[in-house]
């Protein structure tokens, strides 16, 4: 047996079983091995039930009498309840909100139960303990002498329907006694492991399976978090180090031509702007590619940044992409850059999924017009049209640039990093890159997920800009708040209502969900709340068509009411609208409010955001208190990154991290020493043809949050 050895070959597996593995990718010894615990349980003394204490954390042993699955009491919530018996006695067994662990254990197994005795209407239960499968009753535990073993440190898996944490506990410790982990080669240099006191891949993966103690379990938790943050360090520094080696245009723009399209602007810009066009103009002049992410806070100027940045490079006769994650955002980068650059009569385009269009338009030249797309592309190709905005479609095989010199993506973690290479392998050269972010990213985030980029902070707001006032609102004081929001509407203003969820929960399924839909919290606010001015509503599921006409109608003013779900949270640019309502507030990440609240910080008039929420929780209270109280988005990311983890920053899954590398996360010693360790290696090996075990990691391995 290998660790190359499939599943099947090592266990015989029922059907339900092999398509629980597959559901979570495991196929091979190794990865059994390598799927890691999520837990660790400290099992209570062994007792027999008629022993057992209020509060205290027990291991009973017994055959399961019944089982049933249903919902509980008032509130409806799933659950599964068993009865255990073992001679002493029997008890009863719930699981909340898992109502599928009913059939885990069926009447009549024999089971093994870890967990805490609790009591209501005074019956005791064993509340979500954990259970496994045994073979037999230890018979020691009935005899009268029997005092019960030592309490154990035991790992919990993550696990899915047809297979538990037990068997996984039961054939990764079978998997270790026969020694497979040895034949795994430890990928992480002997010297790395010695500087920062890690164990080897060896001791790391009994202690994470099979742990003595707890310390046992971190330190091996934090080897593999350090190595799966030092292999994406290392991919990152590898390819950007491929990537400066590419040729690119060389830009140097003329100082008073430049002066004066800065002239132009409707604002001065801040020293940050200023700081941030020089790094930019800097790297531009050099003739290998700019790499580098510039992170601004909601109003910022980072579009003005682009915009200078685009100048420098058509005035030097090349082109420039674009990209934004959206049609909404591409149709508004579209007129932004028309308005810096219409007075130089430089052409504009747009591509997105649903149409193309250009500037300026043969009958009306302060106009754009719809035109075909294999129109569009020949003057792109040909360089008539210099500056091409749009979507994803920037990046089919059918666009093709003269001489694309600049490429700029907004939003850019909407992208991956395949869909950012794809745009910038368009040119004949590397075009430079200048990615753009108006979330708020911790540092040690944008060390990990960007570090092949340089990072250059925006964190000055436009002089005059005043700060929004923020308030919580419990549901007692929603009349007052709409009243002030009358207030607004009546001057002039505009407001959004932002709803976490498009419909209504299924009463069937969903009976403990009460949060507000868009539709039908639209519909309210029309008929009940403000019938005499115009409410109207976008989401996901409308067409991009429809989306369009609702946002142009708001722009335009004819909407005064704007219902949403969170689709609006990015770059939508509405100056008239000084009013952000937020329902179910408690159901967003600080991050994503911040950018909800800053669709109404867009211009120099007083915006009011109004965070409605029913909960009362004090973690939930306190975390909303902190938007209200911090000063900008970042301060505000890093108190989400310690609340709530990386997953709400990022998505895990948008990500690739793991659980593991998600919490180091949050320890930026780890991840800057993660760096520092890979930026010396590619500094002295930018090919790791003298590391091949780095090379081989990174080559034949699945790295797909690598990418």
């Amino acid at each position: 047996m290998s660790t190359d050895s499939l599943l099947s070959t090592i266990a015989r597996l029922s059907p339900a079983q092999a398509r629980a593995l597959g559901r979570l990718h495991l196929f091979t010894v190794r990865d059994l091995l390598f799927h890691f615990p999520s837990r660790y349980t400290q099992e209570g003394e062994e007792r027999q039930i008629a022993g057992v204490t209020v509060g205290e954390t027990v291991t009973l042993y017994g055959r399961i009498k019944k089982t049933e699955a249903r919902k509980a009491w008032k509130r409806k919530i799933p659950m599964a309840e068993a009865t255990l018996e073992d001679g002493s006695g029997t008890i009863k067994i719930i699981w909340f909100r898992q109502a599928y662990m009913a059939k885990i254990a069926p009447e009549g197994s024999l089971v093994k139960v870890s967990g805490k005795v609790a009591e209501r209407a005074g019956k005791t239960y064993i509340a979500n303990p954990s259970i496994e499968r045994v073979e037999a009753l230890p018979q020691s535990l009935f005899t009268p002498t029997s005092i019960g073993e030592t309490p154990g440190f035991q790992p919990v898996y993550p696990e899915t329907k047809g297979i538990t944490s037990g068997w996984f506990r039961h054939r990764i410790s079978t998997l270790i006694a026969e020694k497979l982990h040895e034949q795994i080669e430890d990928p992480l240099p002997h010297e790395v492991l010695e500087r920062y006191h890690l164990p080897s891949l060896t001791t790391a993966l009994v202690w994470l399976h099979a742990p003595q103690k707890e310390r046992d379990a971190e330190a091996a938790r934090k080897r593999f978090a350090f190595e799966e943050i030092f292999f994406i360090q290392l991919k990152r520094l590898k390819d950007r180090a491929q990537y400066a080696t590419e040729s690119a245009y060389t830009i140097a723009p003329d100082k008073k031509e430049l002066s004066d399209f800065v002239s132009r602007f409707p604002f001065s810009p801040t020293l940050a702007q200023k700081k941030a066009i020089t790094a930019i103009l800097a790297d531009m002049k050099a003739p290998h590619p700019m790499t580098r992410l510039l992170e601004g806070d909601v109003g910022s100027g980072k579009t003005a940044v682009a915009a200078v940045s685009a100048y420098a490079a058509v005035r030097a006769g090349y082109e420039i992409a674009y990209m934004a994650p959206t049609e909404i955002l591409a149709r508004q980068h579209f007129e932004s850059f028309i308005k810096y650059f219409s007075h130089l009569g430089v052409q504009v385009g747009l591509i997105t999924g649903s149409e193309c269009r250009k500037f300026p338009s043969k009958i009306n030249a302060g106009e754009h017009t719809h035109i075909s797309r294999a129109q569009l592309l020949k003057w792109v190709a040909n360089g008539e049209i210099p500056i091409l905005v749009g979507t994803h479609a920037l990046i089919q095989k059918s666009v093709e640039w003269k001489a694309l010199a600049l490429a700029i993506i907004d939003e850019q973690h909407r992208f991956g990093v395949k869909q950012r290479m794809a745009l910038v392998k368009k040119g004949n050269r590397a075009p430079h890159l200048l990615s753009m972010t108006a979330t708020p990213i911790p540092r040690t985030l944008a060390l990990t997920l960007y570090g092949d980029l340089d990072l250059t902070l925006l964190d000055e707001l436009p002089v005059g800009r005043k700060r929004v006032i923020t308030e919580m609102v419990p549901e007692d004081a929603r009349g007052k708040t709409y009243a002030q929001v009358r207030k607004e509407l009546e001057e002039g203003r505009q407001c959004f209502v932002i709803c976490p969820r498009i419909d209504e929960p299924d009463p069937e399924k969903e009976l403990a969900l009460q949060v507000k839909s868009a539709k039908a919290e639209a519909k309210r606010l029309q008929i009940e709340v403000f019938p005499d001015y115009d409410v109207g509503l976008i989401h996901s599921k409308l067409s991009s068509a429809e989306k369009d006409k609702v946002m142009q109608e708001f722009l335009a003013g004819t909407i005064h009411i704007l219902v949403s779900t969170s689709v609006v949270e990015v770059g939508v640019n509405v100056p008239n609208a000084t009013v952000m309502v937020i329902e179910g507030a408690e159901r967003f990440g600080l991050a994503q409010l911040h950018q909800l609240r800053g669709r109404v910080a867009r211009s120099n008039d007083q915006a009011y955001c109004y965070l409605f929420t029913s909960k009362k929780k004090t973690a939930s209270v306190g975390r909303l208190k902190a938007l209200v109280t911090a000063k900008n988005g970042f301060e505000l990311a890093e108190e989400d990154l310690k609340l709530r983890g990386a997953g709400s920053l990022t998505g895990s899954q948008q990500s690739g991290l793991s659980d593991l590398a998600m919490e180091a996360l949050k320890n930026l010693k780890l991840v800057e020493a993660a760096r520092s360790e890979a930026a010396s290696i590619i500094a002295s090996d930018p090919t790791l043809s003298s590391h091949p075990l780095l090379h081989n990691r990174l080559t034949h391995t699945d790295t797909h949050h690598f990418e």
